[in-house]
Formats: structure tokens, C-alpha cells, sequence
């Protein structure tokens, strides 16, 4: 059968999610659309892929929008550019546009666009037929509202339009699939406090992110949860003196999505199996994911995701970060260091990212550069 899934294009792209013993490998959460999961800007990338409960910056609608109510310029813009598998093609990458506006000292509203593009890809039903030329796609639009409770503590809502052009069929395009997401977000900042010898600034963070429907690529295709996933960080700033500031961030990140299963108890996860995962309903699969791993509470620990991060920054015009991530080696085995520098003058802001694999299933984004431009304006805020 002449038959084409270009969705398989992502499972290449993301292979170091899953290539380890089978056995393991059938217990690998996948999803639609995972580039939502990569860092789309160079800061957070330089963090270990964090960004939750960090300082407000123009690219927070990824991480926690409700940072934006923190904002203490009026508005902001940025773009970032991630080169994706450098190594081997130079058409595959994840772009990001971010924009913020302040509606007053406590509100802000947001928006974002982040397109991920797979490059052009010849495919055809048969070696006999002629190579239909391919560009697949992936991209989703957001806008988010946050508001301030108190002075210290401000929560926020996102909604997010998600598309996926993969879809081929008998070398005839199939059409985008699409759905939607919502995000809940809070964030807590505290008042600058006072130590011996230094000052502190306390952050907490937390987000979940694409609570929607799931995602349908034909009408007799399976049905492909979106990454809902649960973020939840915290972080403390050392205020050395006026120059001299230094931040120290750890997150956790956890797909709300269900574990595949054994279901009739063969041994194997095959088909039949497949056919009664998929039957689990977007809202039902985010509460059977804090508890339906096969081997208990230890395994449902290994799908926690744990970033650490650093950032330094000297007289507000230069930063210097660093990042680890680390994820079970049973769930994906996603493992790297990261180092990243920022330099701001005026209202503007360039950021800088690099990654080093440390796992022994090497990162698509190993030896990538990642920028980020950004620009805030307008009037000013006290937080």
C-alpha cells in the first residue's frame, strides 16, 4: 500500500527521546508536536532548558507568562533562532517572534509565535514513482493575560492555537492537523530581603502547559496526545552590590500524559494495546499520568525531568549562564550541559547558547549555536 506517514519525520528528528533497549524504549512517553518541549530562546537554553521561575524576561510565554505581570518596561519584543541537527542539514530549525505589553503596573497581555520547520524532503509511494518535494512544518500561536494578586504573587492564563503539516497519503497531502491548548500559570517574586553581606531576592514558578484535545492527522489515523506538561521551579537571587548579581535556579518538568501499557498482559506492547492507549481521553490521561506507570511509584519518578541553572550577571550589561539537564535514562535519556551569555546595552539584549551532550544517545542540538534578540520600550515600572 502506497502509504507515507511524515509524522515519522518527527521520531527521526527526536530520537534521542527513545534509542535504548526495547523494552524501555515501548515505556517512552511520545507525543504530537514535541518541539513544544526545546528551549525556543538562547537564555532559557543556557539555563539547562529553563525558564518557570527565572526573572521576567520577553521570552517567559513558553515558561510562565506570569511573569510578564512583573515587567518593568511597557513593552518588549524578541525573536530567537535555533539551528536544529546542524550537523547534518542546514534547513531544519525552531524560530520564535515574542511580544509583551504592560496594560498597567499590575496586568500585561502577550503573544507568541513559534514555528519549527523540518526542512524539504523528497518522498514517494514506490522507488518507481516520480519524488513528490515535501516541507513540513509544525507551529503554534499563543496570547496570555496575567495579572498581580498582590505585589508579590500574579497568576496567568494562555491560550494556543497548535498546527502540524506532516500528513502524506498516497503522496497526496493530507492537510495540517490542528487543536488547541490552555496553559495555567503562577508565579511568586519577594520583595528584596536583606542578609549578612549580601541581598536576596526569592523566586517560585509554576505551569501547566497545553491542556487540550488531541491531535488527528487523518480520519482513519490515530488520535496523538499534545504534551501537556506540569513545570514547577524555584530560584534565589544573591545581590551581591549594585554590579554584581547572581542567580541559582532548579525546575522540574513532568508530561501529564499517560504511560504506554501492557495492556492484555502479553509481554509486549503491540497493537491491540496501542488501540486501547489511544482510547484514553486527553482530560482522563492527565490524572492517570501521576499514577499509572507499570512498575509503581519508582517509575513514575524516573518521568520527572530536572534542570539546574546559573546566571551572573555584572552591572546589568553582561551575563554569563550555565545549565544542567537530566532525564531518566528509561524515559528518553536526555542529558547535557549548557552555556550561554547574554549582553545588553540600553534597551537591547543579545543571548547566546551552546550545548554539550552527556548522554550516550547524542542531542540533535549538540555543536548548535542558539541566539536571541530582544527589545524593550516604552515607559517604565517599579516592581
Amino acid at each position: 500500500m502506497k502509504k507515507i506517514t511524515i509524522l515519522l519525520i518527527g521520531a527521526i528528528i527526536f530520537a534521542d527521546f527513545s534509542m535504548f533497549a526495547q523494552e524501555q524504549r515501548d515505556r517512552v512517553i511520545t507525543t504530537a508536536v514535541p518541539f513544544l518541549l526545546v528551549a525556543a530562546d538562547a537564555r532559557a537554553a543556557g539555563m539547562g532548558d529553563q525558564g518557570v521561575a527565572t526573572s521576567q524576561d520577553i521570552f517567559s510565554q513558553q515558561w510562565n507568562p506570569a511573569k510578564y505581570a512583573f515587567a518593568t518596561r511597557e513593552n518588549g519584543i524578541a525573536v530567537s533562532y535555533t539551528p536544529y541537527l546542524s550537523e547534518i542539514v542546514n534547513d531544519i530549525f525552531l524560530g520564535s517572534l515574542n511580544y509583551f505589553h504592560k496594560l498597567d503596573d499590575r496586568s500585561a497581555v502577550a503573544g507568541s509565535l513559534r514555528y519549527f520547520s523540518l526542512g524539504s524532503i523528497e518522498t514517494r509511494g514506490s522507488f518507481e514513482e516520480t519524488p513528490i518535494l515535501v516541507n513540513p512544518n509544525e507551529l503554534t500561536f499563543d496570547l496570555s493575560y496575567s495579572l498581580k494578586l498582590s505585589e508579590t504573587f500574579s497568576m496567568a492564563v494562555a491560550g494556543r492555537y497548535l498546527r502540524s503539516d506532516l500528513g502524506l497519503q498516497d503522496n497526496e497531502d493530507l492537510g495540517a492537523a490542528s487543536t488547541f491548548g490552555v496553559d495555567v500559570a503562577a508565579f511568586y517574586q519577594s520583595r528584596q530581603l536583606t542578609f549578612s553581606g549580601f541581598d536576596g531576592m526569592w523566586r517560585v514558578g509554576a505551569n501547566i502547559a497545553n491542556i487540550g484535545p488531541k491531535m488527528k492527522y487523518d480520519d482513519a489515523g490515530q488520535e496523538n496526545f499534545i504534551p501537556t506538561n506540569l513545570k514547577g521551579g524555584a530560584g534565589f537571587d544573591f545581590i551581591f552590590d549594585i554590579d554584581n548579581r547572581l542567580g541559582t535556579y532548579i525546575e522540574f518538568n513532568k508530561l501529564l500524559v499517560p504511560t504506554p501499557q501492557d495492556f492484555d498482559g502479553d509481554g509486549d506492547i503491540d497493537a491491540e494495546d496501542d488501540e486501547q492507549y489511544n482510547e484514553i481521553g486527553s482530560i482522563e490521561g492527565i490524572f492517570k499520568s501521576f499514577g499509572d506507570a507499570p512498575d509503581g511509584f519508582s517509575e513514575e519518578l524516573k518521568e520527572f525531568t530536572l534542570a539546574l541553572g546559573a546566571e551572573y550577571w555584572y552591572q546589568e550589561k553582561f551575563a554569563l549562564r550555565a545549565g544542567y539537564f537530566n532525564e531518566s535514562e528509561e524515559k528518553g535519556f536526555r542529558r547535557f550541559f549548557s552555556l550561554g551569555a547574554g549582553f545588553a546595552y540600553e534597551s537591547i539584549i543579545i543571548d547566546a547558547s551552546y550545548l554539550f551532550s552527556t548522554s550516550s544517545v547524542p542531542s540533535p542540538l549538540e555543536g548548535t549555536l542558539r541566539f536571541g534578540l530582544s527589545f524593550n520600550f516604552g515607559d517604565s515600572f517599579n516592581n
